[in-house]
């Protein structure tokens, strides 16, 4: 698919992903909704997705729908963790190679979940971009299938059944708060929002520390930035030097952009445990923290957002929930 993909696009992913992916459920958060004064605040639960992240919806896609040939070449990624992890899921499923490039930025244990699944690691670089470098000579070297993490029609198309499963479920959803980063998400999710209501107001959520794809709305091309370390790692990296999708589809259709601390983070992934007991890694906690922070006006608004995953160092993770029990 060389075109932008569309709402038939999502349908038809939805379909073809099915076996590999769970329907997450959309719950409730009252006590959310009253801070707030929104009429309504529901959690899509992607946390709670096969290998732990909504990246497999993406990957699944475009995986499935690789000729018999193109599936005995291997495929090929790179990745800030969750991608890589779900395309070695997926191509462990379908009996097929998988490389994941990952810079030396990332987390060890994201890399060895996804050795745990069969994949092969390929570290070098310092960031994103320096490990899409390597992933393309890779690629060359090896003749492998590229399955990216964001810029991809079809992967957009994967994450896009988000959307079509939440107005299944809320068809009056008013806000929509999604993760922006590469913007596969984003993309896929508003382009299949908008589709079927073109009223709902869809904010994209980044980081303070790397707002990667707000630089390049700026600079109106895509524009390298300083990968700082992040509680909410998945969401690091470069929305790609060559991008052709996700940049002008977040111009498109993402209405409003905000931006989250790193202490603000860390509160909304202690809020979502204390009030659903539920893990949610930095990046899954960006639209929660959001609201509590008062960064999006939702009063009497019909509000969801999206917990991405649960991929977070357990060491890590209880210190965060200690240090806010112990700054109470």
């Amino acid at each position: 698919m060389e075109r932008m993909p569309t709402l038939h696009d999502a349908f038809q992913a939805h379909a073809r992903i099915r076996p590999m992916i769970r329907e997450t459920l959309v719950i409730p958060s009252p006590d959310l909704a009253k801070e707030t004064g929104a009429a309504g605040i529901h959690l899509k639960l992607e946390c709670l997705q096969n290998t732990g992240a909504f990246k497999v919806r993406g990957a699944a896609n475009k995986i499935l729908s690789l000729s018999n040939a193109e599936k005995e070449k291997g495929v090929i990624t790179f990745s800030t963790g969750n991608h890589g992890k779900a395309v070695a899921y997926v191509a462990g499923l379908a009996g097929i190679r998988a490389v994941v490039c990952l810079s030396e930025h990332v987390a060890e244990y994201r890399a060895e979940a996804i050795r745990a699944l069969g994949g092969e690691v390929a570290r070098k670089g310092r960031s994103q971009d320096e490990a899409e470098t390597h992933y393309h000579e890779l690629t060359r070297d090896l003749g492998l299938i590229p399955v990216v993490p964001f810029d991809d029609p079809m992967v957009i198309a994967g994450q896009g059944t988000i959307g079509i499963e939440i107005l299944s479920k809320l068809p009056d959803t008013d806000v929509l708060l999604i993760q922006l980063s590469g913007g596969g998400l984003v993309a896929g999710i508003a382009m299949a929002a908008k589709s079927i209501n073109p009223t709902i107001r869809v904010v994209g959520v980044s980081l303070e520390r790397s707002p990667a794809m707000l630089e390049s709305i700026k600079a109106g091309k895509p524009t390298p930035v300083e990968e700082k370390d992040s509680i909410a790692d998945s969401l690091l990296g470069g929305i790609g030097v060559d991008n052709r999708y996700t940049l002008p589809m977040v111009n498109t259709f993402v209405d409003d952009h905000v931006l989250v601390t790193e202490e603000e983070i860390e509160a909304g992934m202690v809020y979502i445990f204390q009030k659903h007991r539920l893990v949610a890694e930095g990046a899954a906690a960006v639209g929660v923290a959001a609201l509590m922070h008062g960064k999006v006006d939702v009063a009497g608004k019909r509000v969801t957002t999206v917990l991405t995953g649960s991929s977070i160092d357990s060491g890590v993770y209880v210190r965060i929930l200690n240090r806010d029990i112990h700054d109470v």
